[in-house]
């Protein structure tokens, strides 16, 4: 019967040495060097050409601005149009603040009517090509806008 405490002794120190030594570890990796960062997740290819959409929008806007201040407002309901695309393109990409547009002065290309037409017909032939790999709703949103620019590029004026 002796051997059996002896034998149970024998486990409870062993096992206290044991959990010491597991605390001791512990111990040990918390005072280790800081673990590095995970970094942030980079953007979804979705994100990144919602993102380059937006830009490309706020840039167009910034042109039908330009003529528009120079008293072209018959092309408000142009511009507006695109407003809206660019409204629900940032209901996609909510870390999108909603940024004022690019000052007119600040963009590097002449607006013109035949500007307009050249950048309309190019964004609307872009479209198909951005298709894929992309949600249903976004996929829905970029042909809608893409209908529309095509739209744009035959029904503005020849003239202000």
């Amino acid at each position: 019967m002796r051997a059996r405490q002896l034998s149970r002794r024998a486990l409870l120190a062993g096992g206290a040495l044991l959990a010491g030594g597991a605390a001791a570890l512990t111990g040990c990796s918390d005072s280790g060097p800081a673990r590095p960062t995970a970094a942030p997740p980079s953007d979804s290819p979705e994100t990144v050409l919602l993102k380059g959409l937006i830009a490309e929008k706020e840039r167009t806007i910034a042109l039908y601005s330009s003529l528009i201040s120079g008293g072209a407002e018959k092309l408000g309901p142009f511009r507006d149009r695109h407003q809206a695309h660019l409204d629900e393109l940032r209901k996609y990409v909510p870390s999108t603040s909603a940024s004022a547009s690019p000052s007119p002065a600040a963009s590097p290309v002449k607006a013109s009517l035949s500007r307009l037409r050249e950048l309309e017909r190019k964004a609307a032939a872009a479209r198909p090509r951005q298709l894929g790999g992309v949600s249903p709703g976004v996929a829905q949103l970029i042909a809608s806008i893409g209908a529309c620019e095509a739209a744009h590029a035959v029904a503005l004026p020849k003239s202000l």
